[in-house]
């Protein structure tokens, strides 16, 4: 089984219980996985591993949060290519629109996006939710 990262930046804490759900899913299917907030972690660390599990919330106008985030994404991008993707975010507005524009600037980039799309919850996830992010977790490192 492949090595998984999961990497994720949250400012209320709905993307970061998301990240560690999806980790525990992926776990439990067998992957070895490291866990880190993206401030954690450099592009290079984050470039060797097999499968990258990338979660950000939609923030403002349904953007990737610009600080920290969508930096460390942008410094990606040019390694992503041919590299098994996941990608993950909470939201409390919008219709998902950043995540379908991630999907879209993960693909230009090489990337095989898991299935195709992300994996949104509005807020807070309820068990329901992390129910769903263990699924995804499980699935991706099966994939």
């Amino acid at each position: 089984m492949s090595n998984l990262a999961v990497i994720y930046w949250s400012m209320t804490g709905n993307t970061q219980a998301m990240a560690e759900a999806i980790a525990q899913g992926a776990r439990e299917a067998g992957a070895g996985v490291d866990v880190f907030s993206v401030d954690q972690v450099t592009v290079d660390q984050a470039a060797e591993y097999d499968k990258l599990a990338l979660g950000c919330p939609a923030m403002g106008a349904e953007v990737l949060e610009e600080a920290e985030f969508d930096p460390f994404f942008t410094a990606l991008e040019g390694r992503l290519g041919g590299k098994r993707v996941a990608l993950f975010g909470s939201y409390g507005w919008g219709d998902g629109q950043w995540m379908r524009d991630w999907v879209q600037r993960a693909g230009q980039a090489g990337a095989n996006v898991y299935e195709g799309e992300g994996l949104i919850l509005q807020e807070a996830p309820d068990e329901d939710g992390l129910a769903k992010c263990r699924e995804f977790g499980s699935g991706f490192a099966k994939d």
